[in-house]
């Protein structure tokens, strides 16, 4: 049975410059207030609007008339903004 070749190139290595400089260790974990209010935030942004519809537009607030709707998405989305930075 014949040999099998040795293998001629080298193994690739990345350049230096272009190597993350933090790892994934070195970065600091999110502080608690960060999950916090994302929670709260998205708990607050379905309770506006559960409360608008539920009061049929009289509600939080009711000179706002469709902002109301603005505010309860405008919270669910600033959470999901948050959770972003979570790590």
């Amino acid at each position: 049975m014949p040999k099998s070749q040795v293998r001629k190139k080298k193994v690739y290595t990345p350049p230096t410059d272009v190597r993350p400089t933090a790892t994934a260790s070195t970065r600091k974990p999110s502080p608690i207030w960060l999950p916090v209010t994302a929670v709260a935030l998205i708990v607050a942004g379905i309770g506006w609007l559960v409360i608008y519809y539920l009061s049929e537009q009289a509600y939080p607030v009711a000179s706002w008339g469709y902002w109301n709707l603005a505010v309860g998405f405008g919270a669910m989305v600033s959470s999901l903004i948050l959770l972003s930075r979570w790590r």
